[in-house]
């Protein structure tokens, strides 16, 4: 059975998450306490209890989402619920790019723990130095969203599937093209409430940062396919792949590009490992006929 791995982004964070796995499986039991050493702080105690407030932090999220993830996979492979050999595929939306990296052995689980840790970090420190939002953008077709973007110099963010663009840029301008979109009749234009704009260039001093903190990790050619979000391609070679991490903290995530490549090589499934079901509901909504499973918690691996 040839399986896509699908791993959670910024935002699929709930408090709660981890909590059966680590009480129902020896392997995610052992990266939650490998994870608390690694970091020097309590990221399972956040993650089973909150308070929410602490766990959307950008700095805790993404290493937390990274190795719920992580759990996840190696808790169905203890339970023998992983087909024989290695997946397909893996890709990851945002943060999840580093972990389908990992679940793909382009570096150990301390190394991509480390690395999303630091650029949570570094993406929370250009969060509070600039006054930045996001809004979602529901039925429009790309072009016009790019039409949008240039009109008000902001920049689209996320191309999550068919009619599902997230913009991102400076706070005012992103009230303002809002603004603009309901005065012209635009059928769903969401504000997102996020602590500033995501992949956008006021992320930059996070990703000349993280470019430097990452010149000095190993990377490894990847087991199977995994896709970046900046092209929504494969990719494999080492220096690409390190440069893909560094461009992806201000490029648009082409989520859907990527689904779509994964699903040329016809896998006989996606499998989501992460909280609650987003990107499950984001492969539905760009092909209904793709099979789609989603994984959260022990229950889910067991059942």
């Amino acid at each position: 059975m040839a399986l896509a791995l699908l791993f959670a982004g910024q935002g699929a964070q709930k408090v709660g998450m981890g909590k059966s796995l680590y009480a129902g499986s020896p392997a995610a039991r052992a990266m939650y306490d490998e994870a608390d050493q690694i970091l020097g702080w309590s990221l399972s105690k956040i993650s089973f209890e909150g308070p929410d407030t602490e766990l959307t932090q950008t700095k805790v999220c993404q290493p937390a989402l990274f190795v719920h993830g992580l759990a996840l996979w190696a808790a169905l492979q203890e339970a023998g619920k992983v087909p024989a050999g290695e997946p397909q595929s893996a890709l990851g939306l945002s943060l999840g790019e580093i972990t389908a990296y990992t679940a793909a052995g382009v570096f150990d689980f301390a190394t991509g723990l480390r690395v999303v840790a630091e650029r949570g970090r570094l993406m929370q420190l250009a969060c509070e130095k600039t006054v930045g939002g996001m809004a979602a953008i529901v039925g429009e077709e790309r072009d016009r969203v790019k039409e949008l973007c240039a009109e008000f110099g902001i920049e689209a963010a996320n191309f999550n599937a068919p009619g599902q663009i997230i913009v991102s840029g400076d706070k005012v301008q992103i009230d303002a093209a809002v603004a603009a979109c309901k005065e012209r009749g635009w059928k769903r234009v969401i504000p997102l409430n996020v602590a500033g704009a995501y992949h956008s260039r006021l992320m930059e001093p996070a990703r000349a940062a993280f470019a430097d903190f990452l010149h000095g990790i190993p990377f490894s050619a990847p087991r199977f396919t995994v896709y970046t979000n900046t092209t929504g391609q494969a990719i494999s070679d080492p220096v690409a792949l390190r440069q893909a991490l560094v461009n992806q903290v201000v490029s648009s995530v082409l989520w859907e590009d990527c689904t779509r490549s994964a699903a040329a090589a016809k896998p006989d499934a996606f499998w989501e490992l992460g909280p609650g079901g987003v990107l499950s509901g984001l492969a539905r909504r760009t092909e209904k006929s793709w099979v789609v499973r989603s994984f959260e918690e022990f229950a889910h691996v067991l059942a």
